[in-house]
């Protein structure tokens, strides 16, 4: 699990705004608002620990799988 990357991408009309990696442990924002959302998120260690979590949930059982 050591060695998975986790990406959760956000988009508003076809356009990514903020993404979350888990090598980075924090969201970046690619637009103006982007960064302003991703900066709020990064303030928020529940929101950051939710995403840490979801990498342990969404990866771990599918290893095998790939």
């Amino acid at each position: 699990l050591k060695d998975i990357e986790f990406s959760f991408s956000y988009f508003y009309n076809k356009l990514e705004f903020a993404r979350f990696t888990s090598s980075l442990g924090r969201f970046v924002g690619f637009t103006e608002w982007g960064v302003k959302v991703a900066n709020n998120w990064n303030s928020d260690p529940s929101k950051i620990a939710e995403m840490k979590g979801e990498r342990e949930r969404y990866c771990q059982p599918n290893i095998g799988v790939f």
